[in-house]
């Protein structure tokens, strides 16, 4: 699609702070022995034990409470009533939220809802997630793969999907039928190969459908908001929740003895340990150089 060069956002916004794990390679605690039964853990005790202790406190399920939302939750849905809005919080702060109850007092008056991911894994699991919240009659899925319920009130789907349709109704097709579209994960705009997908879907969403932009990681969230509103004519506010994300995140290092150890010490530093490590590694390869491998 031709953009105009006013309507062009401008180059590296959002930006994405994103970072993933390469989980292609299988775990060194899923090795086994000759025999093919699993090797024993090393024992949890001593200063490993105490380490060990440490590293995983705190780690599971809260108990229940009731639930208390946030002061940037019940702003971003008051100002859902009469702007676009892109919300950027920290993972685990409750951004889902705010979405899921905005969606709810749509389909309680009647209204239709779009909720949008970049990835089909997670299309599937909010698919089941609101399936169970609002009843699988009131929520479809539409995906590259899946079409199941497409007429009910809520559709879960791909942005990809939902742009198609945008596109269908610019050439005479039926009209998008929803009150609201969510872009969850909206710093997918900054890829550089799917950013147009997030890029299009903005421009062409008609104003009457209200928008809701989630992310964790857009650092210019201010400037992205003011695109947004130029090129649909529609103000959209930005809501941030201010601090450290509610779920602090604990680095570790499983060892080739398959003891989980701390990534950094209490000065923030490299573990010693790990240190030591990756210098026997890097000898090794280097006393290695210029010997023929045998095939």
């Amino acid at each position: 699609m031709r953009r105009s060069g006013g309507n062009r956002r401008p180059k590296g916004r959002p930006r994405d702070r994103t970072g993933a794990p390469d989980k292609s390679r299988p775990s060194p605690a899923h090795q086994q022995d000759h025999a093919g039964r699993p090797e024993p853990l090393p024992a949890s005790t001593g200063n490993y034990g105490r380490e060990l202790r440490e590293l995983l406190s705190g780690i599971g399920s809260p108990k229940p409470a009731p639930l208390k939302p946030d002061p940037f939750q019940l702003q971003a849905l008051t100002a859902l009533e009469f702007e676009d809005v892109l919300v950027t919080a920290p993972t685990g702060s409750g951004k889902t939220w705010i979405a899921r109850e905005e969606i709810r007092r749509l389909l309680e008056i009647g209204k239709r809802a779009w909720y949008t991911t970049p990835l089909k894994a997670l299309t599937n699991s909010k698919y089941a997630e609101f399936s169970e919240e609002f009843g699988p009659e009131r929520v479809g899925i539409l995906t590259g793969d899946r079409k199941e319920n497409s007429s009910a009130p809520l559709i879960v789907g791909t942005t990809e999907i939902f742009r198609n349709q945008l596109f269908d109704s610019l050439r005479g097709g039926e009209e998008v039928r929803a009150d609201l579209v969510v872009f969850d994960e909206a710093h997918y705009l900054a890829d550089e190969d799917r950013g147009h997908v997030w890029e299009e879907a903005i421009i062409l969403t008609p104003p009457r459908i209200r928008m809701l932009l989630l992310s964790a990681t857009i650092g210019n969230a201010e400037e992205f908001a003011a695109w947004i509103a130029e090129v649909r004519g529609v103000h959209c506010g930005v809501v941030t929740r201010p601090g450290a994300r509610p779920v602090p995140l604990r680095a570790a290092f499983l060892m080739p003895d398959k003891r989980l150890l701390p990534l950094l010490n209490q000065n923030g530093k490299l573990n010693p340990e790990i240190a030591r490590l990756t210098e026997d590694q890097r000898d090794r390869g280097t006393s290695g150089r210029g010997r023929r491998r045998r095939w």
